[in-house]
């Protein structure tokens, strides 16, 4: 069990608890112990107030988790599908990054955060400050594919094998959402769509 779990567990018995009283648990720094709670916070668990850190219940989200993917309708197989929060409340899944850009674009008025899973090591990352290669030979899914990492190093290796151009989060969106001038379901069918790296690349 890691620490983020632990710190988890320990508010589920406590409900609240600080950041000093944590670092003296752990025996780590209150910096390590912030990075954890940065994260946990991004990932919905918790919420801090007034210099505790509580665990978020959630008994005001409104849960729109379906077994079909809102933008192309195939059903959501992955474990772990990428997840928008819309204005801290609304939580929609997509069956992947494409479509979930696609779906940042009908709340792109709102205050929305987003959930990823590094394609390496499956652990979650800010959907925001993840890299991504676009319009590589994987179609994990919608095509053109959008594959997602934790870092642009590991991104641009996987970019060496199978090809597609390493972008940032608003690079990735803008090239699916503006750039691409398909219809939202032909996108989802690999095997209709022609698709080339340089319509990727801004003007």
């Amino acid at each position: 069990m890691d620490r983020k779990e632990k710190i988890l567990d320990i508010l589920k018995e406590r409900k609240e608890i600080s950041v000093k009283e944590l670092s003296r648990i752990f025996n780590v720094s209150e910096m390590t112990i912030y990075r954890d709670i940065r994260e946990l916070e991004k990932e919905g668990e918790i919420k801090r107030k007034h210099g505790a850190v509580l665990l978020n219940e959630k008994e005001n989200t409104e849960s729109l988790i379906v077994d079909t993917c809102p933008i192309c309708d195939k059903p959501i197989t992955r474990a772990y599908p990428y997840r928008i929060t819309v204005e801290d409340y609304k939580v929609i899944e997509a069956c992947c990054e494409h479509c979930g850009f696609l779906l940042h674009s009908k709340y792109k008025d709102k205050k929305v955060s987003a959930i990823t899973y590094d394609f390496i090591t499956e652990n979650p990352i800010s959907a925001l400050n993840a890299w991504y290669v676009v319009g590589s030979s994987a179609v994990a899914c919608c095509s053109p594919s959008v594959i997602p990492f934790a870092s642009k190093e590991d991104a641009q290796r996987f970019q060496k094998g199978f090809g597609g151009e390493v972008m940032s989060f608003m690079d990735a969106y803008n090239a699916i959402v503006n750039n691409m001038n398909i219809n939202i379901k032909s996108c989802c069918q690999p095997q209709n769509v022609t698709f080339r790296i340089d319509q990727l690349k801004k003007s």
